[in-house]
């Protein structure tokens, strides 16, 4: 995409098969439930489940125990992220396979572009 900005289309607007251009730097920081944890929706297919996320974490930011029901992927652009397997840094990739379960953290903060085939289960109520 060039460096100019493009008109926004209106999802409405879009056949099936057109590209859909999301212009990151545009799109608002969302809260999640947890603290220290924001996101910016990339993509959000509610049918299916399927989320595609670029989040921030910021530095102690803990998510507590969850299950994946399908695959999820996480590359990571800054900082880190652990869980008690390992630990990926910035320039690499994780992915999960369904059904393992983990608590995720990030003690110095980090930038992650996330995938979700389904939403997570998690276990805090």
């Amino acid at each position: 995409m060039s460096s100019n900005a493009e008109p926004v289309v209106q999802e409405s607007t879009l056949s099936a098969l057109d590209s859909r251009y999301v212009d990151v730097a545009g799109l608002p920081w969302q809260d999640t439930r947890w603290p220290k944890i924001r996101m910016k929706v990339l993509l959000d297919d509610k049918a299916s489940g399927l989320l595609t996320a670029l989040m921030r974490w910021e530095p102690g930011a803990e998510l507590p125990l969850h299950e994946h029901v399908r695959i999820e992927q996480t590359y990571v652009l800054e900082g880190s992220l652990e869980d008690s397997e390992g630990e990926c840094t910035a320039g690499n990739f994780v992915w999960r396979p369904a059904g393992s379960r983990h608590v995720a953290r990030t003690p110095r903060g980090a930038l992650l572009l996330a995938i979700f085939q389904a939403p997570n289960k998690f276990f805090d109520a």
